[in-house]
């Protein structure tokens, strides 16, 4: 981490990205956290999209997005996305200024492996896009207003932690991240989305970002 507390991306694109993976994932969880984590010259920033269950984390969903650092850098720090999209929206030719305060989150703790992915296969990224909205328009139906926190959190447990029927299959709730962060879409017709795993870990992965469920 360079003098004062900021982190220098590469160039000017590196911010844009980082920009815009923040403001999708503030639009999932306006009170959310980002983790902004490196150790040489890529910066690796995750953002929770679905809660774990259990002490093991059963069906948590995580966001990766990486971005090229313009020096060396060891950080590793959980703050919150408002503070962080605040500061991208400022001046960022002099770098990212770190927010002062940290958080503590529960998928933050959960740090997945670097190495050792097998490959799994590739899923089309339509298909997940099909799947998301599926998914999106269920909830929607199932949880009308005044629906109880607890029954909400059931349907979406339910709705987001079951297979697609694509080949490979992925939880529900990968193709949800990937769909809500942006890393696919339907104006990408032919695009395929590699599928490894880790143990207990799964990650899908597209040009545009990573998705990790345990």
């Amino acid at each position: 981490m360079t003098p004062g507390g900021r982190i220098v991306l590469d160039d000017a694109q590196g911010y844009a990205d980082l920009r815009t993976f923040v403001a999708r994932a503030r639009q999932l969880d306006e009170d959310g956290a980002v983790r902004l984590q490196a150790d040489g010259t890529v910066l690796a920033a995750y953002v929770g999209v679905l809660p774990g269950r259990g002490l093991m984390g059963d069906g948590v969903v995580v966001g990766l997005r990486t971005m090229r650092l313009g020096r060396p850098t060891t950080v590793d720090a959980t703050v919150s996305l408002a503070s962080v999209g605040d500061r991208l929206a400022r001046d960022t030719r002099a770098g990212l200024e770190l927010p002062p305060v940290t958080l503590q989150t529960a998928w933050a703790a959960m740090t997945p492996p670097r190495a050792g992915w097998e490959p799994v296969g590739s899923v089309d990224a339509e298909a997940l896009v099909g799947a998301a909205r599926a998914g999106i328009a269920e909830v929607a139906q199932g949880a009308p207003a005044g629906s109880g926190g607890q029954a909400v959190t059931d349907l979406r447990q339910r709705v987001w932690g079951r297979l697609t029927d694509t080949m490979p299959p992925v939880p529900a709730g990968a193709a949800f991240a990937a769909y809500a962060l942006g890393f696919v879409d339907r104006a990408d017709p032919g695009l395929r989305c590699d599928v490894v795993a880790h143990g207990r870990w799964t990650r899908l992965s597209s040009p545009r970002g990573h998705v990790l469920v345990r």
